[in-house]
């Protein structure tokens, strides 16, 4: 008998519950931390190397279209072998990719510092998510969900703030990716020092319900089911929304409303933490609200409305710097009902093939947003770049309600 199944006292429980998702939420936030990898130092890289911004796009194409492809593989790969030693795989590549762009010279080595940290990035989500449904019990999983979502938007925050402040601190950009090199090291170490808590051999799925039989069905059976595709929909608008705001906005709002690249700058981390805000509450609503697309609606059309506002270019500058970062609150507050709807889709036995599938709609929509909004970019159009995002962001919300249908 495995004892992992056995009842604990509640105090243990807890503990390892939040063990786990807090060892979960520090690699996810790794992993969104190395999504903004190369975005942060574009104008360093405009300079450096003469680079437009159409090019510049086109890095983080290749950061999610390996991403993207990977993730749907590595949902298999978490299913059959299972996630712990995928992360660490995963991890490892994340180290690769900052030594590589430390001694980038161009496009190409910028180019494989982005491949590589998109094959490190693929695997997260199914393994994530496949630990956090195997170890944490059944009660705490809207708040697991709620916590690896509000990691993210903070690994999002913090990036910019470390790749610029650690080049300026140091003098060197290539210093930078060093000391990112670093942070992967040691999480690579805690997790080596916890291991225990991540090992997904233990510990029962929560969303099967006791004695619940596996279905005997072909691995790729889930691929009929409607759902999984307008899960995978919901992510591609949603992200390329978001693709718009991590790559562009910065330098979008300086050309707008003339104001210093220094102050614009920091908008996504502005946007991300007001994201990681709306996480802490949307993680309540799901707990206490049957009706998830209603929450995922009114958040993310809210956020639209605030897209909308900044790309009309009448509102004051620091308004509308404010109006930008704010609009991460909705697309935050969506994030846990989000999942909760994805967790809803998986037939029993099948997480990790569900979650690889539908979150690489969301490197699908990186991939394809980046050079076309790189290329408003290049023309000037600074306006339709938060309007294209706001329109993004409501295509998410129908296919979210088109998931309540099915």
């Amino acid at each position: 008998m495995n004892t992992a199944t056995l009842p604990l006292p509640a105090a243990q429980t807890a503990r390892r519950d939040f063990t786990t998702i807090g060892l979960i939420g520090l690699a996810h936030g790794t992993s969104h931390f190395f999504h903004m990898l190369l975005p942060p130092l574009f104008p360093v890289f405009i300079r450096d190397f003469g680079l437009s911004y159409s090019q510049l796009g086109l890095l983080v194409t290749v950061f999610f279209v390996i991403s993207g492809v990977g993730q749907a593989l590595a949902g298999f790969i978490v299913d059959r072998i299972g996630a712990r030693p995928v992360l660490f795989a995963a991890l490892s590549s994340f180290v690769a990719a900052a030594l590589v762009a430390s001694v980038a010279q161009g496009l190409s080595g910028l180019m494989l510092a982005a491949a590589l940290a998109g094959l490190g990035n693929a695997p997260f989500h199914p393994a994530d998510f496949t630990i956090l449904n195997k170890r944490v019990s059944q009660a705490r999983l809207g708040h697991a969900f709620s916590v690896h979502g509000i990691t993210g938007n903070l690994g999002w925050a913090l990036a910019p703030v470390f790749m610029i402040g650690l080049t300026e601190l140091l003098g060197s950009w290539r210093g930078a990716y060093l000391g990112a090199a670093l942070w992967a090291l040691a999480v690579i170490a805690l997790l080596a020092l916890k291991r225990d808590a991540i090992d997904d051999r233990q510990g029962s799925w929560g969303h099967e319900k006791a004695g619940a039989a596996v279905p005997d069905e072909h691995p790729m059976a889930f691929l009929k089911l409607p759902s999984v595709w307008l899960c995978f929909s919901f992510f591609f608008f949603t992200t390329a929304a978001l693709s718009a705001i991590q790559s562009f906005a910065a330098p979008a709002l300086a050309a707008m409303y003339g104001l210093p690249l220094t102050q614009t700058a920091f908008v996504v981390t502005g946007y991300m933490l007001a994201g990681a805000v709306g996480m802490v509450i949307g993680g309540f609503l799901v707990a206490r609200s049957a009706n998830l697309e209603r929450n995922i609606a009114f958040a993310m059309s809210a956020a639209a409305l605030m897209l909308l506002a900044t790309a009309s270019g009448w509102l004051p500058p620091t308004l509308a710097v404010g109006m930008a970062a704010l609009a991460g609150f909705g697309t935050g507050l969506a994030g846990p009902s989000r999942d909760m709807l994805i967790k809803r889709a998986a037939p029993p036995g099948a997480t990790g093939r569900v979650y690889g599938t539908v979150y690489s709609g969301l490197d699908t929509g990186f991939a394809v947003a980046a050079p076309i909004f790189g290329a408003l970019m290049d023309r000037h159009l600074h306006g339709p770049v938060f309007a294209g995002a706001a329109l993004a962001l409501i295509a998410g919300v129908l296919a979210a309600n088109l998931v309540r249908r099915r």
